[in-house]
């Protein structure tokens, strides 16, 4: 029922309209130093993410060493490199989270929707993942679901929630 997000997309085909979009960005920024990270984040805006063709198609119309381009994908947090669900949940298991019942809503997640941990849905409805700081330990246990904060979490609440995701 879910797919590992180790398992990236190879056979993602980057249609002409997104080769099109791609290359505007890529014009945008062209001759502008330290210009990677602006690029990544337009295209991870337009795609979700940051599929293997994508990388390819930015790597061969810069000139950016296809390494480079990876290795700043992997680097920062804040890029992805396979597909995620259309709704995202992240749950906190930092200290204060953990020490006040995260692993139970944790548990209750994976056994609602059958989704583990850092993984997708098979029809990428959902992703699950879990953090180590949400910046709300006085709320804890805490999580994010569609970037709303949920407090002071009950198991039976964020399922409940997360059931009500379209």
């Amino acid at each position: 029922m879910v797919a590992n997000l180790g398992v990236s997309d190879p056979d993602l085909e980057l249609t002409q309209p997104q080769e099109e979009q791609l290359q505007r960005i890529i014009e945008e920024f062209r001759g502008q130093k330290g210009a990677v990270i602006p690029i990544l984040q337009r295209t991870q805006d337009l795609l979700g993410y940051l599929p293997r063709t994508a990388l390819h198609f930015i790597s061969k119309r810069t000139l950016i060493p296809l390494t480079q381009l990876h290795g700043v994908a992997t680097f920062y947090a804040q890029f992805h490199l396979h597909r995620r669900g259309k709704h995202l949940v992240r749950i906190c298991d930092g200290t204060a989270c953990h020490v006040r019942g995260a692993a139970k809503a944790i548990d209750a997640v994976t056994q609602s929707t059958g989704v583990e941990p850092g993984t997708t849905a098979k029809d990428y409805s959902l992703t699950v993942e879990i953090v180590y700081c949400l910046g709300s330990c006085g709320l804890s246990p805490v999580a994010l679901v569609d970037e709303q904060v949920l407090g002071r979490l009950q198991p039976e609440d964020l399922v409940r929630r997360v059931k009500q995701l379209d």
